[in-house]
C-alpha cells in the first residue's frame, strides 16, 4: 500500500498542517495516485488558483513488481513554473521535467512541489507499506 499527505503550505503558513489531505492505494500493478488541480482525476487536489501546478503534476504508478514509480508529468507549457524534489531522509534528488523516479520499497519520505516565483509549495509526504 501508498499511503499519501498532502500540504500546501505558502510563506504566511509554513510549518502548519491544517487543511492536510490524504488519499492511499494498494500496492496492486497499475494502481495510480494523482497530485494537480483537476478533482476529477486527481486523489490530492491543490487550490484551483497556485498554477504552478499543472492540472494532472504528480502521478504516483505501482508496476509489476509492486515498487511505486512516481512521474512528473509534461504540462502544456514547455518550461515548468516549478521545481519537483523527492526527499528520502538525507537525501535529496531533484526529478526532472517529464521525468520518473522509482520510490523505495518500505520507505518513506516527501516529493515537493516548489513554486519558482513565489514561497509556497505542495508537499506530499509518502509511505510504502511493503
Amino acid at each position: 500500500m501508498l499511503e499519501l499527505t498532502m500540504a500546501a503550505v505558502s510563506a504566511a503558513e509554513a510549518g502548519a498542517t491544517a487543511g492536510m489531505l490524504m488519499a492511499d492505494a494498494p500496492s496492486e500493478p497499475g494502481a495510480v495516485l494523482r497530485v494537480g488541480r483537476d478533482r476529477s482525476v486527481c486523489r490530492l487536489s491543490t487550490p484551483d488558483d497556485w498554477l504552478f501546478v499543472s492540472r494532472v503534476h504528480l502521478e504516483f504508478q505501482c508496476l509489476q513488481d509492486g515498487a511505486w514509480r512516481l512521474t512528473w508529468l509534461r504540462g502544456s507549457q514547455p518550461e515548468p513554473s516549478s521545481e519537483v524534489r523527492l526527499i528520502v531522509g538525507e537525501y535529496a534528488q531533484t526529478v526532472p521535467y517529464g521525468g520518473a523516479v522509482v520510490l523505495p520499497r518500505g520507505g518513506s519520505g516527501e516529493v515537493v512541489v516548489q513554486d519558482r516565483t513565489t514561497p509556497r509549495s505542495v508537499n506530499v509526504g509518502f509511505y510504502h507499506e511493503v
